[in-house]
C-alpha cells in the first residue's frame, strides 16, 4: 500500500464496506419485543454467549482502548491497570441488578426509582442517563475520525460523520435486536484484529519488559486507579447500554453474561494498554490519540488494522448507544410522564436516534478530550452508588425515600460540576499527582453522597 491514492481508497473504502455488510448481515426486528429488548423472531431472548458479547463489545469502546493505550504511555501498566479497573463494575451491576429484580421485581432502573423514590428522582436521573448518551456519540466518532485526519479537519470530521451514519443506518433497522446481532459480528471482528495489533507490539520488548514499566507511586497513576476503584460502585448504573441488557433475559443467565463480559473486558483493556506503554519505550509522542501515532509509525499495513480494530469498537457502542436513546424516549419517558407508550413507539424511537446522532456530533466538531468522557461524568454520578447498592434501606414511596435519592444524587452532581469548573480548593487533593484532585472529590463525594442517602431514613427512624 505505498501508493497513495491506493492506501486512501482502501481506508475510505472500508468506511463504507463496513456499514453495508453491517446493514446487509444485520436483522430486521419483529415489533416491539425485538426493537426495543432484542428479541428474534420466535419471541426469544438473546442466549448468554450473544448477550456476553454484546455487554462486552459495547463497553469495549472505540475511546476507551485510544485512553487504555493513552494511559500506558504516560504512566505504564500502572495507567493500563488504572483504566482496565472500570471494567470491574460490570459483574458489580450485575450482581445489583439481579438483587433489584430479585428483591423488588424491577423490570428497569427508571421503574424502579419511579417506585422507591418518586418521579422527580426518576427525572433527574433520566437527564444524566441522555448526556451519558450525548457523551458517548461524540467520544467514539472522535477516535474513529482520528485516523483519517488531523482533529478539527475536513478528513477527521467527513469520517466521522460518515461512520455515524453508516451505524445509524443500520440500527435503524433493527433497534436492540439489530444491535446484539452486529455486536457478535463486531467482536469476532475486533478480537481477531486485536490478536494482530498485538502479535505487532508485543514480541518488541517482551511482557516482562512492559508490565514492568511505570512507578507504584500516588502521582504516577496509582491516584487514577484508586479513582477507577471507587467510581466502580456508581459508574455503570447511569450507563443503559450496559443496564439495558440486564432486563431483557432471565437472571441467571444475565448474571454469567455481565460476569465474563465484565472479566473479558478487564483484560482486553490491560492488553491494550500495553500498545501504549510500547509507545512509551520507543519514544513515540502520540499526544491524546497514541494508538494512531504507533500505527503510523509502523507503516499503512499497521495503521488499516487498527484502524479496523478502532470501526469494529467504535461502532458497537454507538449502535448501542442508538438503540438505547430510542428505548428511553419512546418506552420510559413516557412511563415517566405517566403517559402510555406512543402507538408508533417504533418511529419515535428511530427519530431519537437520528437526532442524538446529529446532535451528539457537534463536541466531536468542537474537539474536545475524549478521557474527560469518563473522569469528569463519572465523578458526577458517584451518588448513583449508594442509591442502588443500598437499595432497601429506605421505605419506598415516602418523603425521606425522595430525600434519601435527592441528597445522594446532587451531591455527586455538584462535585462534579465544580470539578469541571476548576472551583475544588486544593485541600481536597489526596497526594500531588494529576489526579489528585480528582481522587480527593471522589472518595470525599462517595463519603458524602452515602451520608445524604442513609441520613432521611435514620432521622425519620428515630422520629418514630
Amino acid at each position: 500500500m505505498n501508493d497513495p491514492l491506493l492506501f486512501g481508497a482502501a481506508f475510505w473504502g472500508f468506511l463504507i464496506l463496513y456499514g453495508a455488510g453491517m446493514y446487509a448481515l444485520s436483522p430486521r426486528a419483529v415489533g416491539h419485543a425485538g426493537f426495543f429488548r432484542g428479541h428474534d423472531e420466535a419471541g426469544r431472548p438473546a442466549a448468554t454467549w450473544a448477550l456476553g458479547a454484546s455487554i462486552f463489545i459495547s463497553w469495549i469502546f472505540a475511546k476507551s482502548i485510544t485512553n487504555a493505550a493513552n494511559l500506558g504511555a504516560t504512566y505504564g501498566i500502572v495507567g493500563g491497570l488504572a483504566y482496565a479497573t472500570y471494567w470491574l463494575s460490570i459483574p458489580l451491576a450485575g450482581w445489583a441488578i439481579l438483587r433489584l429484580r430479585r428483591r423488588y421485581a424491577a423490570t428497569g432502573l427508571l421503574s424502579f426509582l419511579i417506585t422507591r423514590h418518586g418521579r422527580l428522582a426518576a427525572l433527574a436521573f433520566s437527564l444524566a442517563i441522555l448526556v451519558r448518551l450525548f457523551n458517548e456519540v461524540w467520544s467514539n466518532t472522535s477516535v474513529v475520525g482520528g485516523y483519517y485526519g488531523e482533529a478539527g479537519s475536513a478528513g477527521f470530521i467527513g469520517a466521522a460523520l460518515l461512520f455515524t451514519a453508516a451505524t445509524l443506518f443500520y440500527s435503524l433497522k433493527g433497534g436492540l435486536r439489530s444491535s446484539i446481532y452486529t455486536d457478535v459480528l463486531q467482536t469476532v471482528l475486533f478480537v481477531g484484529f486485536f490478536a494482530v495489533v498485538m502479535l505487532m507490539v508485543l514480541p518488541t520488548h517482551g511482557p516482562a519488559t512492559l508490565l514492568s514499566t511505570g512507578d507504584w507511586r500516588l502521582d504516577a497513576g496509582v491516584d487514577l486507579l484508586l479513582v477507577a476503584a471507587l467510581q466502580v460502585l456508581s459508574y455503570p448504573f447511569h450507563d443503559p447500554v450496559l443496564t439495558d441488557r440486564g432486563f431483557i433475559t432471565d437472571e441467571r443467565r444475565m448474571l454469567r453474561a455481565f460476569v465474563w463480559a465484565g472479566l473479558l473486558g478487564f483484560v482486553c483493556i490491560l492488553l491494550f494498554s500495553l500498545v501504549g506503554v510500547h509507545a512509551r519505550l520507543e519514544g513515540i509522542a502520540g499526544g491524546d490519540n497514541v494508538p494512531a501515532a504507533l500505527a503510523r509509525s509502523m507503516g499503512p499495513a499497521a495503521l488499516f488494522v487498527m484502524t479496523i480494530v478502532m470501526v469494529a469498537a467504535a461502532g458497537s457502542t454507538l449502535d448501542s448507544t442508538f438503540s438505547s436513546v430510542a428505548r428511553h424516549v419512546a418506552q420510559e419517558l413516557p412511563q415517566l410522564a405517566g403517559r402510555p407508550e406512543p402507538v408508533r413507539a417504533i418511529g419515535v424511537g428511530m427519530l431519537a436516534m437520528a437526532a442524538i446522532a446529529l446532535l451528539g456530533n457537534i463536541p466531536m466538531i468542537a474537539g474536545t478530550d475524549i478521557l474527560k468522557a469518563t473522569t469528569i461524568s463519572g465523578t458526577m454520578v458517584i451518588g448513583l452508588a449508594p442509591i442502588f447498592l443500598l437499595a432497601g434501606f429506605t421505605q419506598p414511596g415516602t418523603r425521606a425515600a425522595a430525600c434519601s435519592f435527592h441528597l445522594a444524587f446532587w451531591t455527586g452532581m455538584v462535585l462534579g460540576v465544580l470539578l469541571a469548573a476548576g472551583l475544588i480548593p486544593d485541600s481536597w487533593a489526596i497526594g500531588s499527582g494529576k489526579y489528585a484532585k480528582l481522587l480527593g472529590v471522589n472518595l470525599y463525594g462517595l463519603l458524602l453522597c452515602t451520608a445524604g442517602y442513609l441520613l432521611p431514613s435514620l432521622l425519620t427512624r428515630r422520629a418514630t
